[in-house]
């Protein structure tokens, strides 16, 4: 009885997501805008957002942090929006709103009532036209800014930890730098500088317009049309290319930390841009060894073995390049080099054996599950169409790429593990409090 239990809710399972097909459709405007519609009227509410393909990969190298910056900046205020009222004109009718900024790309969105469709598209519009950038804004985000950075990663546990491992990876390409970037190149920068960087950037043929949810499409469209189509086209941006040298011998070194008592061992491997199939393999090996309590790593050196603290590995994947980082934190004396040989005991058993049909299942149902939470509410699929038009090239993505995950084998798991993650690959950094 439970067998069957289980194998009709695998079945129904199987239909809920094969029946879950996220609709839109796409166009261009003149200036280069790209705009995807996806229409959802089952809630009274409607996403506007715009995706600029500018991140912290487009920044020189003596003015870092620039495109964070202006994930701030852009909410100064516009020719038509007195400054510091842009938050007061969103939650005074009804909305929210917010910002992020990756190295490859920066997003802002609103969330309205959806009879404020129209007011949404009405500030994203102003914002790509009408900005406002003088000396006051300016030094009022820089210490906002600074205050994020000393928060977040100068004066917070382990905060530093993405920066030592990135400048050892990358030689050449700007994913050496985070993107909060450094406190002195901000400084330094004039405002001619900031100018002309938004002049560069934030400019429709930049940029993805996305709305979701609860509005009529031709009612839209012509809204569209009417703040956004005016907008001039910016200059084609020429996107710099850089091309790392492969790793070949292991790196160490050792890092030292203010603000931690505990050390940590990080483990890091150059692995392929998040758009290729062995990223996406790479994710499933993560998740694999150390997503949640039942992984093969959490089981092993913090259940059976009482060897750590905490365990983790996760996949940063980017447009250009990724990393794979595997990290623990050890249990009182127990040696840094005792835990990273138990870790390659793992991966050397992901390289020669295939795991389990039961291991493998688990990881399946484990993608699918997240890749229908991602898309389960409009602002997920607003997000999710916006960043597979501009990162990947293929906004259908948002309903075909589970298939991708589906058709990964075992055998291919194991062969990702015995092409990107051997010894002679990677970097070891002791990660230290700085008393030792």
């Amino acid at each position: 009885m439970r067998k069957r239990f289980y194998l009709l809710s695998l079945i129904f399972f199987s239909f809920y997501l094969n029946a879950q097909q996220v609709t839109f459709e796409e166009y261009d405007l003149d200036n280069g805008l790209h705009v995807i519609l996806h229409q959802d009227n089952t809630a009274p509410l409607v996403v506007t957002s715009v995706l600029y393909h500018v991140g912290a990969k487009n920044e020189e190298g003596e003015r870092t942090g620039f495109a964070h910056f202006f994930e701030h900046l852009l909410f100064e205020g516009t020719e038509n929006i007195e400054r510091g009222d842009w938050f007061k004109i969103v939650s005074s009718n009804g909305g929210r709103n917010n910002a992020y900024t990756t190295d490859d790309f920066t997003y802002y969105y609103e969330v309205f009532p959806s009879n404020n469709l129209e007011l949404g598209l009405w500030m994203e519009s102003e914002r790509m036209l009408h900005p406002i950038i003088n000396e006051v804004g300016v030094e009022t985000q820089n210490e906002v800014v600074k205050e994020e950075k000393r928060l977040r990663y100068d004066n917070s546990p382990y905060g530093k930890w993405a920066f030592e491992v990135r400048k050892r990876m990358f030689e050449k390409h700007p994913y050496r730098h985070i993107p909060i970037g450094e406190v002195d190149h901000l400084d330094a920068a004039t405002l001619d500088e900031f100018i002309a960087f938004n002049e560069k950037f934030y400019v429709p043929n930049n940029a993805v317009l996305v709305v979701a949810g609860d509005f009529e499409m031709e009612e839209a469209k012509k809204m569209i049309a009417n703040y956004f189509s005016e907008i001039p086209r910016g200059e084609e941006i020429e996107v710099q290319t850089f091309e790392e040298t492969p790793i070949s011998e292991p790196i160490t070194a050792e890092a030292f930390d203010k603000n931690i008592q505990v050390p940590a061992l990080f483990t890091a491997y150059r692995i392929p841009k998040k758009t290729t199939r062995d990223s996406r393999v790479l994710g499933m090996i993560s998740t694999y060894l150390s997503d949640g309590k039942s992984s093969k790593l959490y089981r092993k050196l913090v259940d059976e073995k009482k060897m750590s603290l905490q365990v983790a590995a996760f996949n940063m994947s980017m447009e250009d390049y990724g990393l794979y980082v595997i990290l623990s934190l050890p249990v009182g004396s127990t040696e840094l080099a005792a835990i990273r040989d138990e870790i390659d005991e793992e991966v050397d058993k992901i390289q020669n054996e295939l795991i389990s049909e039961k291991d493998y299942q688990k990881l399946l149902n484990k993608f699918e599950s997240d890749f229908v939470s991602s898309n389960s509410s409009v602002e997920g699929i607003a997000n999710s169409l916006a960043e597979y038009y501009a990162i990947y090239g293929d906004t259908n993505l948002i309903n075909s790429e589970i298939d991708i995950y589906r058709s990964i084998s075992r055998e291919e798991i194991r062969a990702a593990a015995k092409k990107y993650l051997n010894p002679n690959q990677r970097l070891t950094l002791n990660y230290l409090p700085e008393s030792k």
